[in-house]
């Protein structure tokens, strides 16, 4: 986060900027001799029923209307009044009707205008925190995911009491030390993540062994960008998974990643079997929890921001990704 967004989230320099801008209005239609006096004379007024309001009486505004109603109408009555009486005091004249109705009309006009913002504000953050909550749970989502798909590899090697079984085993513990330990944070370094889908595709050669033509290119800047962790995996993940069954010619998996310009441009190609194709959508399959899962993700932390185009003809399998990380 930005120093500049930290201080937008501050909410003390929120309410700062609130009044200062309020002072600037009241500066220039005040009417007085010593304007700036008499405008932060106002804002001491206000400013009791406007917290008063925000803090205790608006929350009645979603559970009891009429309550909320009624408790609003008697705070700017009454801190009207007092403000009207306070001013006469001090200015040392009669009270009269009209300073009372002048008043009021400031009084209500700021009351709507700061919970019209308190309204906005409190949305704004629901919405924020509604958003994390959903990206932590997708995330959550991918780890066991992983797991389960992993585990299954290495069971199905260890009945045949492969050889390969230990390399994979250390393959796997790197995995998910960076799974676990190293995905915590909302953005991670992309030649880590990088690192992590060469880790899981060495671990892929080791099982497929001759079998499938696995290759990996990179091109472009990649250790200064971040990226969303764990986002590519799953587009490898599944390349691995619908892999062509067929004996006549030989599977593949390409994965190709370039850094160009602020975008990550990403593409992953795997070969299928055309009677698979037919009888299966690659994306709505069980196992395409996946790549629901990362379309979320990439809605939720890249609006308007990525292009993902997923394509399959009677041989292939291929994504591809244009991401924008630009600040």
């Amino acid at each position: 986060m930005s120093r500049l967004d930290t201080w937008v989230d501050n909410r003390i320099i929120q309410n700062i900027f609130i009044w200062f801008f309020l002072f600037l209005i009241l500066l220039t239609a005040i009417q007085s001799e010593n304007r700036v006096l008499t405008a932060v004379f106002a804002i001491a007024l206000l400013a009791p029923s406007v917290y008063i309001n925000n803090l205790l009486i608006l929350p009645f505004l979603r559970k009891k209307a009429f309550v909320f109603g009624m408790l609003f109408v008697l705070n700017v009555l009454v801190f009207t009044a007092i403000s009207v009486l306070l001013i006469c005091y001090v200015a040392e004249q009669i009270c009269d009707l009209n300073m009372y109705i002048n008043f009021l009309g400031i009084m209500v006009l700021s009351m709507v205008f700061a919970s019209a913002l308190k309204i906005a504000r409190d949305s704004f953050t629901r919405r924020q925190h509604e958003k994390e909550a959903e990206l932590k749970l997708l995330k959550g989502q991918l780890n066991p995911h992983f797991l389960f798909n992993t585990l299954n590899n290495l069971y199905g090697l260890s009945v045949v009491k492969s050889d390969k079984l230990p390399a994979l085993m250390l393959k796997l513990s790197d995995l998910l030390r960076y799974s676990l330990y190293e995905t915590r944070e909302t953005l991670v370094s992309l030649e880590k993540e990088i690192s992590y889908l060469e880790n899981y595709m060495s671990l892929e050669k080791i099982r497929l062994e001759n079998t499938t033509d696995i290759q990996m290119n990179k091109t472009g800047n990649l250790s200064s960008k971040k990226i969303a962790p764990m986002l590519l995996i799953v587009f490898v993940e599944n390349a691995f998974k619908h892999l062509g069954n067929s004996n006549e010619k030989k599977n593949h998996v390409y994965v190709a990643i370039e850094e160009k310009n602020n975008h990550l441009l990403f593409r992953c190609e795997n070969s299928i079997d055309n009677a698979y194709l037919n009888g299966n959508d690659l994306e709505k399959s069980n196992n395409g929890i996946g790549l629901q899962n990362v379309k979320k993700r990439l809605t939720l932390m890249y609006p308007e921001k990525h292009s993902l185009r997923i394509h399959a003809d009677e041989t292939s399998f291929s994504v591809e990704l244009d991401l924008n990380y630009s600040d």
